[in-house]
């Protein structure tokens, strides 16, 4: 997460998409959860939170939807808030905070932006409140959550599994670009799990191979002998998700694959994207973003000191 301090009770924070380079869907859990196997990458496509210290209790969300698609709830069920009374119920945090949510990644896309608000908004009560919580703490809290925000807490790059609280960071080649295609499909993850069935599982999982990954190019080729396990349901479900595939690959992507459990696509280029891509693969109401890899702060560890970082740094729009 990255942080400009606007005063000592209002700062503004960015919170990064991420990709799925690929996705393993193992066993069911006896919690309901599927246990998954995947790396994560955080890119420089940006939700931007303005939070402001208040003495009355409770969370208030102002909406500022950049994305198309369907609107999003600002009520109790936002991810924002449920981070909010998470941290007020580990805490004891009795002030409550104005949250200014400019919303810039697509929004049920396979991107994770929810997560990233929900993760966002419990650094910056960690900081607004000098609560000092541990990254441990903070990924508890974010765990009851969601699966996918404790992973934003980290550096922006893990091999993830269990339901998504199992983090190993990872040091994987970062020298690469990333288009982004989300078109207005309506994906629902729950239904993705369904649709898998016993016989769409992955098992056992693969490894993936740490000591082949030295150069981008072997990064790249170790990618394409791990998918993505939602992909092929999805392909034959939604044809224009197959058009945008090939597409990309055929603008030069060396993988193209979907991100979760959708609806965007992404293709991987080993250097910068056609600039004519957004007319190849845009439609109506989509979104395309061409992104590039981001290292993120690591919280509440000695990594996270100082003035906490620039929500400027690494791509993040400009006021």
């Amino acid at each position: 997460m990255f942080i400009k301090r606007l005063s000592p009770d209002s700062l503004i924070i960015g919170a990064p998409a991420k990709v799925n380079l690929f996705l393993q869907v193992l066993d069911k859990r006896t919690d309901g959860y599927h246990n998954i196997y995947s790396l994560f990458q955080a890119v420089a496509l940006f939700d931007r939170l303005t939070i402001t210290r208040r003495s009355e209790p409770g969370i208030q969300i102002e909406l500022v939807q950049k994305t198309a698609g369907p609107a999003l709830s600002v009520g109790p069920d936002n991810l924002i808030a449920r981070a909010y009374r998470g941290v007020a119920e580990k805490t004891g945090l009795t002030e409550g905070v104005f949250v200014r949510l400019e919303k810039n990644i697509p929004i049920a896309a396979g991107l994770g932006g929810g997560s990233a608000d929900a993760a966002a908004a419990i650094v910056a009560l960690d900081a607004l409140y000098d609560l000092n919580m541990s990254q441990e703490v903070m990924a508890e809290i974010g765990l009851g959550v969601g699966s996918d925000v404790p992973f934003f807490f980290g550096g922006g790059q893990s091999l993830v599994s269990g339901r998504g609280e199992i983090l190993q960071p990872s040091n994987f080649p970062l020298d690469y670009w990333v288009v982004l295609v989300t078109p207005p499909i309506a994906v629902s993850t729950g239904q993705a799990y369904q649709s898998l069935g016993r016989t769409g599982l992955t098992n056992p999982k693969r490894p993936f191979m740490l000591d082949r990954c030295g150069s981008t190019d072997e990064f790249f080729s170790e990618l394409k002998l791990i998918g993505n396990d939602f992909e092929e349901n999805h392909l034959r479900s939604f044809p224009e998700l197959a058009r945008i595939k090939d597409e990309l690959l055929r603008s030069g992507a060396v993988l193209a694959r979907m991100s979760g459990s959708g609806p965007t696509m992404f293709g991987l280029y080993r250097f910068a994207p056609p600039a004519e891509l957004d007319s190849f693969v845009a439609g109506d109401g989509w979104s395309v973003h061409t992104v590039r890899p981001v290292v993120l702060p690591v919280c509440g560890s000695q990594h996270w000191g100082g003035d906490r970082g620039d929500y400027r740094d690494s791509g993040h729009p400009q006021e």
